[in-house]
This record gives structure tokens, C-alpha cells and sequence, in this order.
């Protein structure tokens, strides 16, 4: 699934969605795209849970 996240624009951002996915699902795969503000991720969880994940790392995201 693939998520809008407007404002992240820094390598401390994408840490943070990363880690606040990896949290949520540790065998998540987290791709983020600093050019695009489009993160990537491969996880059994649900996109609501994956965006509640990126909300909670304080970013708020959209399915792209």
C-alpha cells in the first residue's frame, strides 16, 4: 500500500514513519520516496492501522 505523507521532507521524518510502522508491524517493509512525500509499505496490517501508525509518528498521510 502506498501513503501521501505531505511534510516529510528529512531523513529524521522518515526514521520516525519507520520506526512508528516498525512498532506496529515489525516485518513491515517501509519504502519512503523523499522526492515523491510517498511512502511504501508491505505489511499484513490493515491501512487504516498503517496510517494510524504514521499519525501517531506525528505525519499525517492519505492512500495514494
Amino acid at each position: 500500500m502506498k501513503f501521501n505523507v505531505p511534510g516529510m521532507d528529512c531523513g529524521h521524518c522518515t526514521a520516525a514513519i519507520t520506526k512508528g510502522i516498525a512498532d506496529v508491524d515489525p516485518n513491515a517493509t517501509v519504502q519512503t520516496d523523499l522526492a515523491t512525500n510517498t511512502v511504501t509499505v508491505a505489511s499484513e496490517r490493515s491501512a487504516t492501522e498503517i496510517a494510524a501508525a504514521i499519525k501517531s509518528a506525528g505525519y499525517d498521510s492519505t492512500l495514494a
